[in-house]
C-alpha cells in the first residue's frame, strides 16, 4: 500500500509538471489560417500547445504586434490569396531577449479582439486574433480583448433568384406599409466548420447553401424579405448573430444547422425553439446589464423603468416571443415532414444562444444528419437542398399568413382577404 501511494505522488509530481516541460521545450506555430468577414478579419495561429502572449498595436504605419512567449514558427505564415480586407501581410521573427514576435500589416487602424483556445474535434491549440473594423463614432462599441381564401403556396420550381443573389431593397409602400422581415441564419463559419459527415461534408457549407436558397425563397414571397446573418465563409460570434438580426428589426429569426451523433443511423429534421430555463437565464442578463437599460424589448425602452417593471415587460416579451416560436416551429415542422425522415415529430426546447433574443421569435432548424451516410449524400444535393429550404420557406409564410405583424403589407392582405370573405 506505502508502495502504490508513493507511485501515485511520483505521477501526481509528473503531471504536474508536463506543463512546464512542455514549456520549457518551446511552442511551434504550425500554421496560420485567415478569414475575412465583412466588419472583421480573424486570424488563427495552430499551435502545438498553450501560449503566453501579448498583444499591442502600432500606427504609421498600422500594425498588430503579437509577442508570443517561448515560440517559435516552424513553417512559413503565408498570406492567401485573395481580399483579405484588413489584412495586408504577416511577418515575424525572434524577439530581443528571447520569444517569437509576429507582426500584422494591416489596411488602416483596427480594434482587436484575442482568445487562445484549445483543442475540440477540429482543430488543437489556437491563438485567435480578430482584426474588427473601427465602429462609426454613433455605432455601438464592440467588446474588447478578450473575446468574450386559400393561402397561396409557394412556388415548388426552383426560384429565378439565384441563392447567391442579394435581397432586394426594404418595401415601403405609400401608406407605410413595410415588408415581413426574416433574419436567416447559417450556422458555424469559418473556423468554425460544426459537424462533419463521414465523407468530409462540412455542416457549415450546407448551412451557408441552403440559409441562400431560404433567403431567395422568401425574398420571392409579396410582403417579405430575408436578410442573410452570415454571406460568407467567416464566423460570427453567437450574441452577435442576434444582434445582427435586432439591428435589422426582423420579425423573425431562422437558423440553420445539420445535426452530428455517434451513432451514424440517426437520422431525421429537427425544430428548436428557446427552453424556459434558457429563457430564465437570458432575462437575468439582461436585467443585470445596464447597457440593456435603454435597449427595446418589444418596442417598449427600459431606460426610465423601475427594476420589478423591467422584468414583468421582459417576460411578457419574451413569453410572447416563444409562444410565437412555438407557433412557426410547428408549421415549419410539419412542411420537413414532407420533404423526408423527422427525428422529433414535436417541437424540440433547448437552451441556444441564438434562441434567446427576448423580443424576436427564434427558430433553430436541424435539418438532417451529416453523421448519417444517406443524409449527407442528400445535403450535399441542391436539388434536396432546395427541397429544404421550400418547406422552411412555406412553413414560416404560413406562419405570417395567419399572424402577420402590425403594419406590414401581409397584414393588409389578410384584412383584405377577411373583408373580401365576409
Amino acid at each position: 500500500m506505502r508502495n502504490i501511494k508513493s507511485l501515485m505522488r511520483f505521477l501526481a509530481l509528473v503531471l504536474a509538471l508536463i506543463p512546464a516541460l512542455a514549456a520549457a521545450g518551446g511552442v511551434d506555430v504550425e500554421r496560420m489560417r485567415v478569414w475575412p468577414a465583412p466588419d472583421n478579419t480573424r486570424v488563427v495561429f495552430d499551435m502545438s500547445g498553450p501560449v503566453k502572449y501579448q498583444i499591442f498595436t502600432i500606427p504609421n504605419p498600422d500594425r498588430v504586434v503579437i509577442d508570443v512567449d517561448q515560440a517559435q514558427v516552424i513553417a512559413p505564415l503565408n498570406k492567401p490569396d485573395g481580399d483579405l480586407r484588413l489584412l495586408k501581410g504577416v511577418r515575424w521573427g525572434e524577439r530581443a531577449g528571447g520569444g517569437l514576435r509576429m507582426v500584422l500589416d494591416v489596411a488602416h487602424s483596427v480594434q482587436v479582439r484575442t482568445a487562445m483556445l484549445g483543442p475540440n474535434r477540429q482543430y488543437g491549440h489556437r491563438l485567435l486574433v480578430d482584426l474588427v473594423d473601427q465602429a462609426p463614432a454613433d455605432a455601438a462599441p464592440l467588446a474588447g480583448t478578450p473575446l468574450k381564401a386559400e393561402p397561396p403556396t409557394l412556388a415548388s420550381n426552383a426560384p429565378s433568384l439565384s441563392p447567391s443573389s442579394p435581397a432586394p431593397a426594404a418595401f415601403r409602400a405609400d401608406d407605410g406599409s413595410r415588408d415581413v422581415v426574416v433574419a436567416v441564419d447559417a450556422g458555424h463559419g469559418g473556423d468554425d466548420p460544426g459537424a462533419t459527415g463521414g465523407n468530409g461534408t462540412q455542416e457549415k457549407d450546407i448551412t451557408l447553401s441552403i440559409a441562400r436558397r431560404l433567403a431567395a425563397v422568401i425574398n420571392q414571397q409579396k410582403g417579405m424579405r430575408a436578410v442573410l446573418i452570415r454571406k460568407g465563409d467567416y464566423f460570427i460570434p453567437l450574441r452577435e448573430r442576434m444582434e445582427k438580426a435586432r439591428e435589422q428589426k426582423a420579425d423573425l429569426f431562422v437558423s440553420i444547422h445539420a445535426d452530428s451523433y455517434r451513432d451514424p443511423r440517426i437520422r431525421g429534421s429537427s425544430v428548436y425553439v428557446l427552453s424556459q430555463r434558457g429563457a430564465s437565464s437570458e432575462a437575468a442578463r439582461w436585467l443585470a446589464d445596464q447597457e440593456n437599460a435603454s435597449d427595446l424589448v418589444g418596442g417598449v425602452t427600459l431606460d426610465d423603468k423601475d427594476a420589478q417593471l423591467k422584468s414583468v415587460l421582459l417576460d411578457l416579451s419574451q413569453t410572447a416571443a416563444i409562444e410565437a416560436s412555438v407557433n412557426v416551429a410547428g408549421k415549419v415542422l410539419t412542411e420537413l415532414d414532407d420533404v423526408g425522415n423527422v427525428h422529433h415529430r414535436e417541437v424540440q426546447r433547448a437552451g441556444f444562444v441564438v434562441l434567446k433574443s427576448p423580443d424576436i421569435p427564434s427558430i433553430l432548424v436541424e435539418t438532417a444528419y451529416i453523421t448519417n451516410p444517406q443524409e449527407e449524400k442528400k445535403l450535399r444535393n441542391p436539388a434536396h437542398q432546395q427541397a429544404l429550404a421550400q418547406a422552411i420557406a412555406q412553413g414560416v409564410h404560413d406562419y405570417f399568413e395567419d399572424n402577420p405583424p402590425p403594419g406590414t403589407l401581409m397584414a393588409q392582405l389578410r384584412q383584405s382577404r377577411m373583408t373580401a370573405a365576409r
